[in-house]
């Protein structure tokens, strides 16, 4: 029996969310052909394709002939879509005001700011759009695609992402004590790595009892990926990271580096990885990819 190879399945998984990308986004000739232009430079400009990922890694826990491979190609590439559009708002001069981003410049700055506002518009409805495409006659399918719309829907809005980045900004210059920092973050940043990991589980057909414990796992990790990129914009450099470093302190942004220090936070990821393995603890070697993203998530240097 083989070993299970992280590295082939990595470039495997990670060259399949390219080509799903490539085939929900307009050509940039495409009228409008500016706007698709944008769009494209936006999604296809990097990035560590992490959602997709746990999209790929968590449809694996189901059997072969229960996952449809379009529906969790959909999923994945809406997801991303739904990430991108939220960096590219969250770039704007109204918002984070930066000028960096995968190592080229902002959407803002390579085209102009109503360009990169409707970007995140499109992008946004493009994602919801290509999940709602009818898939087959089964119903189960068609009430799986409502389930991920409703947890896409969920993850993006004023109780996830969206609320997330609100609290965010609302907190610039002001104390936040350790549960407000992890509530803000649970929404901002958890929220769709939540949703990335229930969406496989909803393609999978997962029991309950199973998707609870995708939940403990994606909860984990989500946070983990927080304290890890404080960490990160505390010690790394803007070469390594793709973006503008040192940007939060600069801004006097709380992070859990200002409020409890570098070692702290080092603990922390390292505490919430091993939470993130431990919750994966009923699943087999079918688990192993996401085993292997707990690890990439903490251990990352970008």
């Amino acid at each position: 029996m083989s070993l299970f190879s992280f590295e082939a399945w990595l470039a495997s998984q990670s060259q399949r969310a390219e080509n799903a990308l490539l085939q929900y986004l307009d050509s940039d000739t495409a009228i409008p052909q500016h706007l698709h232009s944008a769009m494209r430079y936006a999604v296809l400009g990097g990035g560590k394709r992490i959602r997709p990922l746990l999209v790929f890694a968590a449809s694996e826990l189901g059997s072969v002939d229960q996952v449809d491979g379009s529906l969790v190609n959909r999923a994945a590439s809406a997801i991303e879509m739904i990430h991108t559009y939220s960096l590219v708002h969250d770039d704007l001069p109204c918002m984070d005001d930066d000028d960096l981003r995968r190592g080229r410049p902002t959407v803002h700055k390579a085209y102009d700011e109503a360009t990169a506002l409707l970007v995140g518009d499109a992008l946004q409805t493009r994602a919801f759009e290509i999940l709602s495409y009818p898939v087959g006659p089964d119903p189960k399918t068609g009430f799986a695609q409502l389930r991920m719309i409703a947890s896409l829907a969920h993850a993006s809005g004023s109780k996830g992402m969206a609320g997330g980045q609100a609290i965010d900004l609302q907190n610039v210059g002001k104390k936040m004590d350790l549960p407000a920092l992890e509530e803000m973050h649970a929404m901002k940043t958890g929220a769709l790595l939540i949703c990335a990991v229930q969406l496989g589980g909803i393609a999978a057909q997962l029991s309950n009892p199973a998707m609870a414990q995708l939940d403990t796992y994606a909860k984990a990790i989500g946070l983990a990926f927080q304290v890890v990129d404080d960490i990160l914009d505390a010690t790394a450099d803007s070469a390594t990271l793709g973006k503008t470093a040192g940007k939060d302190a600069a801004q006097d942004k709380p992070t859990y580096v200002t409020l409890k220090g570098l070692d702290y936070a080092n603990e922390l990821a390292n505490e919430l990885k091993g939470r993130a393995l431990n919750s994966l603890n009923e699943f087999g070697p079918q688990a192993d990819a996401l085993r292997h993203i707990a690890h990439l998530v903490v251990d990352r240097k970008k």
